[in-house]
């Protein structure tokens, strides 16, 4: 994710924070001091915000090493402000093992609030659910309400939460998983309606939540449906076969006539059959805006970058595209290029296969 930091590895997954974050620490800071807390009533804010989030990145933890069971990677793990997110390469097919990845992280918060049940009782103080307060009080039961609220709050039966996935996995061993997936989509928006309008006369937070709780179900809905349309697809039937390769020893200003001749925005630097680079009309702006039209392109061409191949399928090589940040990949097969895959491509592609779909079926064919 753009503009996040790595801070560690746990488990060989790398933990990212994200900018954001930072400005939350400096908020919450801002708010202790202008509330006249002392300075060290303000670290010991900060100090338990980093205290939850710690327990957050275990929580999202757990969600990595149940999907490594089933021979998913987690690519990373990146603090937001608003918790965790953990991505991994794919969710389970098989409804029971997204029913385990998804209940192994409110485990976690489980786990972690009996913990602390348990020492504070060793400890000889009574836990405390209420009153809670997020200043002053003691901290291990601060801590242990905290993970009591992760906990219920994760398994609200709606995306993001893990409780949409759980939702998913139950509906998915009776139902299609595309149908139980928009399914639970609508259940998650049905109780993101009534926080919304509780919201309203009650505390605005809940508005955020509900917000939060509507977007999360309409883009699980629409990330499934495009897994549905892609699967089984190989690249070569998206990809494109008509496109322009450029030479290292080429001018910019080549690049820039075939762009205005044909609208190509990314060329593969080639050189014989091998792929060299890509240039990308952002490295031709820069190079241009630096140099002049008349550098040769080896010396502004992406000599890092990814390749998919044209047997590879098209849920994959989307994943690459999207990881890559790019706008286009080239295609090789036995080492050779054999096509160019865009975004632009691929989202015609689909809108073609959507329309197919519907197109009426006359004579026994479409």
């Amino acid at each position: 994710m753009r503009w996040s930091w790595r801070i560690g590895t746990i488990a060989g997954i790398g933990v990212y924070v994200h900018a954001t974050f930072v400005l939350l620490i400096l908020f919450i800071l801002g708010v202790y001091l202008h509330q006249g807390r002392t300075m060290e009533g303000a670290l010991a804010g900060i100090l338990f915000i980093l205290v939850i989030f710690a327990c957050i990145v275990l929580h999202e933890l757990g969600h990595a090493l149940a999907a490594r069971k089933y021979g998913i990677q987690t690519r990373d793990i990146t603090l937001l402000p608003i918790g965790g997110l953990a991505r991994l390469e794919r969710m389970p097919d098989v409804p029971i093992q997204e029913l385990w990845v998804a209940l192994a992280g409110p485990a976690v918060n489980a786990v972690i609030a009996g913990a602390l049940y348990g020492g504070e009782l060793f400890a000889g103080i009574s836990p405390q659910v209420q009153p809670f307060h997020w200043l002053g009080g003691n901290f291990l039961n601060r801590l242990m309400v905290v993970n009591l609220w992760l906990l219920a709050f994760n398994l609200i039966p709606a995306f993001p939460m893990d409780g949409g996935r759980v939702l998913r996995a139950i509906l998915a061993t009776r139902l299609e998983y595309t149908r139980a997936t928009v399914l639970a989509s609508r259940i998650g928006q049905a109780i993101a309606y009534v926080f919304g309008f509780v919201g309203l006369f009650t505390d605005p937070f809940l508005l955020f939540i509900a917000l939060f709780v509507w977007m999360g179900a309409e883009q699980e809905a629409a990330m499934v449906q495009v897994h549905t349309s892609l699967g089984g697809i190989p690249v070569q039937r998206a990809m494109l076969t008509e496109f322009r390769t450029l030479n290292p020893d080429d001018a910019l200003q080549t690049a820039i006539d075939h762009t205005l001749a044909g609208g190509q925005q990314d060329f593969p630097v080639v050189f014989g059959d091998r792929v060299l680079g890509v240039l990308s009309r952002e490295d031709v702006f820069r190079t241009i805006a630096q140099r002049g039209s008349d550098t040769l392109v080896r010396h502004a061409m992406n000599r890092e970058f990814q390749a998919v191949d044209s047997h590879d399928m098209l849920e994959r090589a989307l994943a690459v595209l999207h990881d890559s940040k790019s706008r286009s990949l080239p295609v090789v097969h036995d080492g050779q290029l054999v096509g160019m895959l865009t975004t632009d491509n691929v989202g015609e592609f689909l809108m073609m296969q959507s329309a197919l779909r519907r197109a009426p079926v006359k004579n026994g064919r479409q």
